[in-house]
C-alpha cells in the first residue's frame, strides 16, 4: 500500500496506509509497531516514514478488525527490508565531563536513565526467539550463550504472596481491559512498574526550590511526574492520595533511600491491586564507575499483600536523550467506548 501517516506514539506506534482489497477497492489500514520510546532508542525516526511512499508489509492480520495488522517486516520503496526489532546506530553519550557529585555534595544522578533494552532474538536452534538484552543479543543469536545463562544475569521475577482479599482481586482482574489495566488507557500503573516497563527513558532532575532540595522524576512512557523531597524529616500529616504518593529521600553514601506513602488505590503491576495503605521503600544506588543506577525496592500493602513485594532493576545513562512522546492507544481491542 501507500503510507498516509506514521504515528510515533506510546504504548504502540502505528503506520497508517491505503491498500487495495481483494476487489480492487481502496481500504485504509493501521498496523502496529513498537512504542515510540523504543523506536527512538533503537535509532528510528519519523523521517523514515514519508507519506506517499510505497510500502510492502509482512505481518499478521488482526483477529477481529480487517483494517488492522501487526507488522513483522516491511520495505519502503527501494529501501532495504526491515524488521520491527532492527537496531540502528545511535551516538554514544559523552560522559567525560560529567561530575560524579554536585556542588552541594550530592551524588550526581541528574540525567536521562534507561534500563537495557531487550531485543527479540532467534538462536541457531530456531523457533520464535526470546527477548534478550541488547548487549547479549549477538552472542545468543550465534549460540555462544544459552537462554538460561542470559536469565541468570537478570533481576528475579517477583513472587507475589497475596492476602485472601488480594487473591480475590487478582482473580477478578482483566488484564486486557482498559478499565482494569491503566496501561491500555494511557494512565500510570505504579512507580514500580512504570520505571522499567517497555524500556522507557526516565529523567532525573536534582533541584533546589525555595531552599529545599528535591528530585523531580519524569517517567518516560507516559510522561508522568513525581517529586522526592530530599532531607525532609517526616511526611506531612495530611496527604492527598495520588498515583505517585509523597516521597522523602535521604542519602546514605551513594544510596538514596526513598520512603513513599499517600498513594491512591490502584494497580501495582497487573493483576496486583493496591490500597491507600500501600508503602514503597526504594534504594537508588549510584555507581560512578559504571554510571549505573540500581534500584532495590520493597512494597508492602496489608490489604492485598501477605508478604513484601521485592526485587531490583538497573538503569544506565541513556545514549538517546529523554523526549516526551504522546500517548495514543490505537490497538482495536483496547479502544474505550
Amino acid at each position: 500500500g501507500t503510507i498516509t501517516k506514521m504515528n510515533l506514539v506510546n504504548p504502540h506506534s502505528y503506520m497508517e496506509l491505503d491498500v487495495l482489497d481483494a476487489n480492487g477497492k481502496k481500504m485504509h489500514m493501521r498496523c502496529e509497531m513498537r512504542a515510540a520510546a523504543l523506536l527512538r532508542r533503537s535509532g528510528w525516526s519519523i523521517e523514515m516514514f514519508k507519506p506517499g511512499s510505497h510500502v510492502e508489509i509482512e505481518g499478521r492480520p488482526h483477529r477481529d478488525d480487517p483494517h488492522a495488522c501487526y507488522i513483522e517486516n516491511f520495505k519502503i520503496g527501494d529501501g532495504p527490508a526491515m524488521n520491527r526489532n532492527d537496531q540502528f546506530q545511535t551516538k554514544a553519550l559523552d560522559t567525560s565531563k560529567r561530575p560524579a557529585r554536585l556542588a552541594d555534595g550530592q551524588p550526581n544522578i541528574s540525567g536521562d536513565w534507561a534500563v537495557e533494552q531487550l531485543v527479540l532474538t532467534v538462536p541457531p536452534s530456531g523457533g520464535n526467539g526470546s527477548m534478550i538484552p541488547k548487549s547479549m543479543s549477538k552472542d545468543f543469536a550465534a549460540g555462544k550463550i544459552t537462554l538460561q545463562q542470559v536469565q541468570a544475569t537478570q533481576p528475579p521475577r517477583v513472587k507475589v504472596v497475596y492476602t485472601a482479599e488480594g487473591q480475590k482481586a487478582a482473580d477478578k482482574f482483566d488484564g486486557r481491559s482498559p478499565k482494569d489495566n491503566p496501561w491500555f488507557a494511557c494512565k500510570p500503573t505504579s512507580i514500580i512498574r512504570d520505571w522499567t516497563a517497555d524500556w522507557p527513558i526516565n529523567r532525573f532532575e536534582q533541584k533546589t526550590l525555595g531552599g529545599e532540595k528535591v528530585i523531580d522524576i519524569t517517567y518516560g512512557l507516559y510522561n508522568f511526574e513525581r517529586r522526592i523531597h530530599v532531607g525532609m524529616a517526616r511526611h506531612p500529616d495530611k496527604i492527598k492520595p495520588s498515583y505517585a504518593g509523597h516521597s522523602i529521600g535521604n542519602w546514605e553514601g551513594n544510596t538514596l533511600v526513598v520512603d513513599t506513602i499517600g498513594f491512591a488505590a490502584g494497580v501495582l503491576s497487573p493483576p496486583t491491586r493496591t490500597s491507600e495503605q500501600l508503602r514503597i521503600v526504594e534504594r537508588f544506588t549510584f555507581d560512578p564507575q559504571k554510571l549505573s543506577l540500581r534500584r532495590d525496592y520493597s512494597v508492602t500493602d496489608p490489604v492485598y499483600l501477605a508478604a513484601p513485594y521485592e526485587s531490583y532493576d538497573v538503569m544506565y545513562l541513556s545514549d538517546v536523550p529523554f523526549q516526551k512522546q504522546p500517548c495514543k492507544e490505537m490497538t482495536p481491542e483496547f479502544q474505550q467506548k
